[in-house]
């Protein structure tokens, strides 16, 4: 009788031991899924929305309001956005060969936007603050014209440069051909591998509409050198694409 309490007695421990075992066990199997399946959840649910976005995004490009975009006879002419437009055209007129650039707004819903429009969220024309470059190819391509580009803005944050937040001031590219539309393609694929890490959010889109922004807003920094936001904003962010593209700049 002894021997079967002490036999009874040692073997709680172990009992103990056993169960504790497979508690952690299925503990850590609960955590391994949670660890495996979770991400492969979230992403097959994230792709399923980039895929309605895109059908979306689609869908609202193709009842866009279009109009031409007049480029001179043998000159060259891209959309892009990058921010505040001032700071855009302050920089792409600095570039040998750039012939001129008109600040407007591109790719929107609404037929001829007013600035007001666009900055209010609540009436949201889906614009964003774009320039039109025209330039002659013989002196500048357009894979050069890209290249400055990826330096004269962060493409890495969505809907935003610097202090600047909206849709308005998205990074985006509008092509207008399969050609220009490859360019830009191959243009990103090089930025995000030799100077943004993998991290660049600019669109890629067909052109729709772009609309001349009034006349205030038409090569603003070289007007208003002085006013706030030009000193303290634009000029350092001149300073260093100069400094970047010394060889490529206009003789002064």
């Amino acid at each position: 009788m002894c021997f079967f309490y002490l036999k009874k007695i040692f073997l709680l421990p172990i009992r103990f031991i056993k169960s504790m075992f497979i508690f952690i066990s299925l503990l850590l199997m609960k955590y391994l899924i949670l660890l495996f399946i979770l991400p492969i959840l979230l992403l097959t649910y994230k792709s399923i929305g980039q895929v309605k976005s895109n059908q979306k995004m689609q869908k609202n490009i193709e009842n866009l309001p279009q109009n031409e975009l007049i480029v001179p006879e043998n000159r060259s002419a891209i959309v892009l956005a990058g921010g505040c437009f001032w700071c855009t055209e302050a920089m792409y007129l600095q570039l040998k060969g750039v012939e001129s650039v008109e600040s407007g707004y591109a790719g929107g819903h609404v037929t001829n936007p007013t600035y007001e429009q666009i900055c209010d969220h609540s009436t949201n024309t889906g614009h964003a603050e774009g320039v039109k470059v025209v330039f002659d190819p013989k002196a500048i391509s357009l894979e050069e014209i890209l290249d400055a580009f990826w330096q004269l803005h962060d493409p890495t944050t969505l809907n935003r440069q610097g202090n600047d937040v909206g849709p308005q001031y998205r990074s985006e590219i509008f092509y207008r051909s399969e050609l220009e539309k490859e360019t830009a393609q191959a243009s990103l694929k090089k930025a995000n591998e030799e100077i943004w890490e993998g991290k660049i959010v600019t669109a890629i889109t067909s052109y729709s509409n772009f609309y001349k922004a009034e006349n205030y807003h038409q090569n603003f920094y070289n007007r208003n050198p002085n006013q706030s936001y030009c000193a303290y904003v634009i000029t350092p962010k001149l300073a260093k694409f100069q400094k970047v593209f010394k060889a490529k700049l206009k003789a002064n």
